[in-house]
């Protein structure tokens, strides 16, 4: 492909070719965004877009004030995981007993909790919440002890339509529907364009709650190569709708579970292109979207175009909420067939606790509560990444994620990650094997670490022990 989604790509690789052969020296200014889009003649855009992935890449390094830097010498640590590249056939999912087995661990209060992409509680705004939820019933509480309308409270999706309008997608209220939580929504969603036997196209690798609701709902999945920078692969993508029937694609819009990629606006808008051209619907999945960590939040595949076939779907179990369990879809053409299912299966959503959030969100809550934890999980990221590199193996790769607060790590190819799940669980620590990220159980020598608790002596201390663990593994291997 030739068109503008790949000249961002080209201006890296100019940039990372100058680094390489030493023409830009560690800790040397790079030139300015103006200077090198009127130098390569590209857009102040794609300058900043090719910036934002080498600063991901650990190439360069943003300076306040000052503009962008090669990183110093030793500071890129591990390289990131390499572009997956699974078996393009579709195949049913057999994915639930090991989904089951590791959120029971997962939910243990007494293990290390590195396994579950849940925010600790301690960093959610717990109290905020309770008063405003305290209010709402001691003032309206008659009012709410009722069934909601079947699209949810009205004044919380006018909330949530206002927060769209911020990232260019101008909504009505009445084209949202709110659900119990995102994985309802995705159901739903999959519900409504598919049918049973019907293939489902995934990135690869994928997160396991995906996987178990296509084997529930008796779908196939057919996984795509991925890229861990910049998501699906768009030839890969382009073959496999041009040879083989897909009914929908389902894919992360921002910050993909587990790898952290995200796709730039080019990259998604060549994507609605090819699914429009081919008729396939896009269900996107952007539940990490709030939590992004440049200056700027992605855009979602459903404000690219509006007139593509897409079907919204978030919550705010990532950010704010998990126990509230408020998420949403914006089905587009797709709304009949969504209530018809909702009604259907939970005919309405907690009244309550939907008026409370509209009112949290009204307040400025949120906004205050994001700026704050964006913080943390960037924290908690660059601690975690440090830690691994110091710790676990030559030849481990680990993600560089620009948002979320999971790192996918790629252990040396001879480790078998269920083997170290076990050991690991022995020790209190619990972690999620690459295996249940695909339904072909491709990333058996892969893991995925949650940095969703606030960093301390015990979390350090987990994640050394399981680079004790790896290198152990390796040498018993050896022998």
């Amino acid at each position: 492909m030739t068109d503008g989604s790949y000249r961002y790509q080209e201006l890296a690789d100019f940039i990372t070719r100058l680094v390489s052969g030493g023409a830009l020296l560690p800790g040397s200014r790079v030139p300015s965004l103006r200077e090198i889009s009127r130098e390569r003649g590209t857009s102040l855009a794609t300058a900043l877009q090719a910036y934002r992935l080498l600063e991901d890449r650990g190439v360069l390094e943003a300076r306040p004030q000052s503009g962008y830097y090669v990183a110093r010498a030793g500071r890129a640590g591990f390289a990131a995981p390499a572009a997956s590249r699974p078996p393009r056939a579709a195949r049913s999912v057999a994915i639930s007993g090991v989904v089951l087995q590791l959120l029971e661990h997962a939910s243990d209060p007494g293990l290390v909790p590195l396994g579950c992409a849940i925010p600790s509680a301690d960093l959610l705004a717990a109290g905020r919440l309770d008063r405003v939820l305290a209010h709402a019933a001691r003032h309206r509480g008659i009012e709410y002890n009722t069934y909601t309308a079947p699209k949810g409270d009205p004044g919380l999706r006018r909330q949530l339509a206002l927060r769209a309008a911020r990232w260019g997608r101008a909504l009505s209220p009445e084209e949202l529907t709110l659900t119990c939580g995102c994985t309802e929504a995705l159901t739903l969603a999959l519900q409504a364009v598919t049918r049973p036997g019907d293939t489902v196209a995934i990135e690869s690798p994928t997160y396991f709650g995906l996987l178990h609701t296509i084997e529930i709902l008796n779908l196939k999945a057919l996984e795509l190569p991925t890229d861990p920078f910049l998501g699906v692969d768009l030839d890969a993508l382009e073959q496999t709708l041009r040879e083989k029937t897909v009914n929908a694609c389902l894919f992360a819009s921002s910050f993909n579970n587990p790898l952290g990629c995200t796709a730039p606006d080019e990259r998604k808008i060549a994507i609605l292109r090819l699914l429009t051209k081919h008729r396939v619907p896009l269900i996107e999945d952007d539940i990490y979207g709030d939590i992004y960590f440049g200056e700027r939040r992605p855009t979602p595949f459903c404000a690219l175009d509006p007139r593509a076939d897409v079907i919204y779907c978030s919550s705010f179990s990532k950010t704010v909420a998990p126990g509230y369990r408020i998420g949403w879809l914006m089905p587009g053409r797709h709304m009949q067939g969504v209530l018809e299912r909702k009604m259907a299966l939970t005919l309405s959503g907690a009244a309550l606790t939907q008026a409370a959030f509209g009112d949290y969100l009204a307040s400025g809550g949120y906004d205050r509560h994001l700026r704050r934890i964006k913080g943390i999980f960037r924290d908690n990221i660059e601690r975690m990444r440090h830690t691994i590199e110091r710790t676990f193996p030559e030849g481990t790769r680990v993600s560089r994620p620009s948002g979320g607060f999971v790192l996918w790590v790629e252990l040396p190819k001879q480790i078998d990650a269920q083997v170290l799940f076990d050991r690991a669980l022995e020790r209190g620590i619990c972690f999620a094997p690459g295996g249940a990220f695909s339904a072909t159980r491709q990333y058996a020598h892969c893991m995925r670490l949650s940095c969703g608790a606030p960093w301390s002596a015990r979390i350090e201390g987990a994640v050394r022990a399981l680079g004790s663990l790896a290198r152990e593994a390796i040498g018993s291997r050896s022998r």
